[in-house]
């Protein structure tokens, strides 16, 4: 797990994959008016999905992770937590891996870090990283706009 802000230079991250360069180029000059549904930049391979939503409490949200997919979640308005742990430290399965979704879910487990995004932030999440993105960092929920950038393990 990597965790930035977008307004520093990403050629250190770029270096880690061969399309992370496109990813962070397709963040860096997101168009806002660009509706929340996929977008595809090379089929089977990366693509971006816009998104909205409203944070709530942790104890609401569930700890997922990937295999195919790395994640690179960057948020434009508003801010949260993710919630991170390597996947072996995961207690159980509560969804089994399903390859058309590329996801499963887990259990909470005993401990685990917490990170906090805010707009221009993002983090990247490898297939070893359990995460639980979405939680409201605060006492109140916040409205979120964020592109989760979706990049295939090489």
């Amino acid at each position: 797990m990597i965790a930035d802000t977008l307004a520093r230079p990403t050629a250190a991250y770029e270096r880690l994959h061969p399309l992370f360069a496109r990813a962070f180029e397709y963040l860096r000059t997101f168009d806002p008016a660009t509706p929340d549904s996929k977008v595809v930049l090379e089929p089977e391979k990366l693509f971006a999905l816009p998104q909205r939503y409203d944070t709530a409490p942790a104890a609401t949200k569930r700890f997922e992770a990937h295999r195919r997919f790395i994640d690179i979640q960057f948020i434009l308005e508003g801010e949260e937590i993710i919630e991170h742990a390597p996947i072996e430290r995961l207690p159980d399965v509560t969804e089994p891996y399903t390859a058309e979704r590329d996801l499963m879910f887990f259990r909470d487990p005993a401990a685990c870090s917490r990170t906090l995004l805010r707009a221009g932030d993002f983090a990247i999440y490898f297939p070893a990283d359990g995460h639980k993105p979405g939680c409201q960092a605060g006492a109140a929920p916040s409205a979120v706009r964020k592109i989760v950038m979706k990049i295939a393990v090489v």
